[in-house]
């Protein structure tokens, strides 16, 4: 039997989690009200079952409620029940948007204190600590519906071992500013720039032309070469720092590009290296 506990933030993915999750064979259920987990547990341990996966869906609803979530899942731990807890989280900021956009009230907003922001702070000090004794934890700040796919298949169909790394490779031009959310910021603007050349200027970096024309330059490969060899320094122990979220930014002038281009090489590369972490990639200002 493999029994998960699907949690997270409200707005970070656990609905889409679950309808994935249940497309690869789980038997899912959620808002289970907290009383009857303990019921849905020993169901579980009936002899002879046909069911061999299983998801139980868990919200915030009131710290009164999940603090008991709490105790129950230490108590079925403590009585020998084996079952993997999977996070699921977003920025504050990705948060807030998702709210905005689907008009819905954060489940801690009270009439007192309507605001979503409020409701966002509160919920993450509730769940600080299932979060930091979490098996997975996945971030879908900058996550397509795939690539989370990818990731739930990689830990759950695969079995291969996971590190809760989600390293998210994204281009930029600086004219537009800085991603405020990047850890790591590299200039390719020493390489020569496609814009100034007619029949490349109106292209992108996704374009073979362009491809072409900013590898075809020595030093871009040299670049690629060092930035790779340094991040397989650093993310081991980005890994062993327990760090969730890598946010690498590759900048040029308007974003289209030279930083497209060497984004989608170095996406390609930790693609390919398969190393436990999960790899995705975005084009800002393209």
């Amino acid at each position: 039997m493999r029994f998960v506990i699907v949690t997270g933030m409200s707005g970070g993915g656990k609905s889409t989690a679950m309808r994935l999750l249940e497309d690869i064979g789980f038997y899912c259920v959620d808002n289970l009200p907290v009383p009857l987990i303990d019921k849905f547990t020993e169901l579980l341990t009936v002899p002879n079952t046909e069911i061999s996966k299983v998801a139980l869906g868990i919200d915030v609803r009131t710290d009164q409620s999940f603090s008991q979530t709490e105790r129950i899942l230490r108590t079925m731990r403590q009585n020998g029940m084996v079952f993997e807890v999977l996070f699921m989280d977003a920025s504050d900021q990705v948060l807030l948007k998702r709210y905005k956009e689907s008009r819905r009230m954060h489940p801690l907003c009270t009439p007192a204190s309507s605001r979503v922001e409020e409701g966002i702070t509160r919920e993450r000090e509730i769940l600080k600590q299932i979060k930091k004794e979490a098996d997975y934890v996945i971030y879908t700040s900058k996550l397509l519906t795939r690539e989370l796919k990818e990731e739930l298949d990689r830990i759950f169909v695969k079995n291969e071992e996971y590190n809760s790394l989600m390293i998210n490779i994204l281009s930029f031009g600086f004219k537009h500013g800085i991603p405020a959310d990047a850890d790591l910021v590299f200039d390719v603007r020493f390489l020569p720039n496609p814009f100034y050349i007619e029949e490349l200027k109106y292209l992108t970096g996704n374009d073979r032309g362009v491809q072409d024309y900013v590898m075809g330059y020595a030093e871009a490969g040299i670049f690629l070469d060092k930035l790779t060899d340094m991040l397989q320094f650093l993310i081991p122990n980005y890994m062993k720092e327990g760090k969730y979220q890598l946010v690498i930014a590759i900048g040029c002038t308007g974003g289209k590009h030279r930083s497209v281009t060497l984004a989608n090489e170095l996406y390609g590369r930790l693609k390919r290296q398969n190393a436990g972490y999960g790899v995705t990639l975005s084009h800002r200002d393209i």
